[in-house]
């Protein structure tokens, strides 16, 4: 390209300790556990925003927009989990978890001139800082589960299951403080106004399920049947948007906005089974499964409040949620010899299918995904010594796919875009693997 108009570089590096302990219980009709669980983890975040073209329009030569955000978290809970039976084929299964979470975020945002910054190999050097934000907040949640579960007849058992889900609110590390709405309009972007702007709530579901898993010919089949339905509430809802720094009419870099704005109901059925399909089939002690699931969901957004506060649920998707999905796999075992080693031969054929997703919650046709197949395929030979080698093959019909993307464009026509970033904007898509083949080698000790 002739010109730099937007581009991207970027640095994440993540930290984490974390511990769990755990004391089991068990008599002859109660059993369960109680733990506790502790998290630090820090979450660092560096990117330039190269606004070359731009910059060079408003005689700012090789504008850079950075950012670094750095989001703390420090999580620590306690859980327990016990089942009761009620008989010999009735189960009472009760629990609950207390979350104690603690956020702290820091936001810097600065503008650049001369390229890219020295993180990136540049010798930019900055000359305005366009936001700064040093913000915590804390958040606690007790989430209860319960099942009740019946041994309908042996190997076949159904059950119930309510539970609450619980996820820590926090610190959008790409938020720019000046694209904080004036909500009181008196003028003046508050302290308040800023921090409500950069933080989200905790988001919450109630979930309930019910499900049948049996075995059948004495291990030779199993299946397991589920339906579910899930409310979500103050669902977190991430989204990026073009901001003007110097009201200059063009947006000269973009704002992480995380929000609690949906509500949404979730539900469907899942179904999982495997077989054995021979023994003793081509060799003695060989053996030929299948393992077989299938997904339904329909996930719709109940409410979605827009940046004005108008509801469009009507028009907002799930991100990333297929309708459908379904995964088969073939798998044959024989005893086998290699380099006078004796040991096991497996062959693994899978099919894997997702039908057509969104990237984001609005649609766009250039960045959503039409459904397709996976096919992977490997051969692997596990020795009685220890050690493995396979040959492996995936994505072998070298399907485009589209797993992630950028949008700061809005299409208004169906070769035409108004960029929402710089003076041409970005729509950029990332697709997954081509058809790759690897061999793997380990050993056991």
């Amino acid at each position: 390209l002739p010109a730099i108009d937007v581009d991207v570089p970027a640095i994440y590096e993540n930290n984490q300790f974390s511990e769990e302990l755990q004391f089991l219980y068990s008599s002859e009709n109660l059993n369960g556990l109680i733990g506790v669980y502790y998290l630090d983890a820090d979450a660092l975040t560096y990117f330039d925003v190269v606004l070359a073209t731009t910059g060079a329009l408003i005689s700012v030569p090789g504008l850079n927009a950075q950012t670094y955000g750095d989001v703390n978290t420090k999580t620590w809970s306690v859980f327990a989990d016990f089942t009761y039976d009620l008989s010999d084929t009735l189960h009472l299964s009760v629990g609950g978890r207390y979350t104690d979470d603690k956020r702290q975020a820091v936001v810097l945002r600065r503008s650049f001139t001369g390229g890219y910054s020295p993180l990136f190999g540049g010798t930019a050097v900055p000359f305005a800082t366009t936001s700064s934000f040093n913000g915590s907040d804390k958040f606690t949640d007790f989430s209860p589960r319960v099942s009740l579960a019946w041994d309908a007849a042996e190997d076949h058992n159904v059950y119930f299951t309510y539970a609450k889900g619980f996820k820590g609110g926090g610190f959008d590390p790409r938020g720019q403080t000046s694209a904080a709405p004036d909500t009181d309009l008196d003028g003046v972007r508050e302290p308040d106004e800023i921090f409500d702007f950069m933080q989200f709530e905790p988001e919450t579901v109630n979930s309930y399920e019910v499900g049948w898993k049996a075995v059948w010919e004495r291990g030779r089949f199993t299946t397991n049947l589920a339906a579910f339905w899930m409310d979500y509430a103050d669902v977190q809802v991430p989204s990026s948007i073009g901001v003007d720094t110097n009201n200059d009419g063009i947006n000269d870099t973009f704002t992480g906005a995380t929000t609690n704005a949906a509500a949404a109901t979730l539900k469907g059925v899942e179904f999982d089974g495997t077989a054995v399909l021979g023994e003793s089939w081509l060799a003695q002690n060989d053996e030929l499964s299948t393992t077989l699931s299938v997904g339904y969901i329909n996930a719709k957004y109940d409410e979605f409040l827009g940046p004005t506060g108008v509801d469009v649920a009507d028009q907002r998707v799930f991100q990333n949620t297929p309708e459908w999905t379904s995964s088969w796999r073939v798998n044959y075992s024989t005893p086998f010899k290699l380099i006078n080693t004796d040991g096991d031969l497996t062959f693994v054929n899978s099919l894997s299918y997702r039908s057509d997703s969104a990237q984001f919650e609005a649609r766009m046709p250039l960045l959503d995904q039409d459904a397709y197949t996976l096919w992977d395929m490997s051969l692997v030979f596990k020795s009685e010594k220890g050690w493995t080698i396979g040959v492996h093959g995936k994505n072998l019909s070298d399907e485009r796919y589209k797993v992630a993307g950028y949008n700061f464009v809005n299409q208004t026509g169906p070769t035409t875009f108004v960029p929402t970033l710089g003076r041409e904007g970005t729509l950029t898509a990332f697709y997954g693997d081509p058809r790759t083949w690897w061999v793997s080698l380990t050993n056991e000790f």
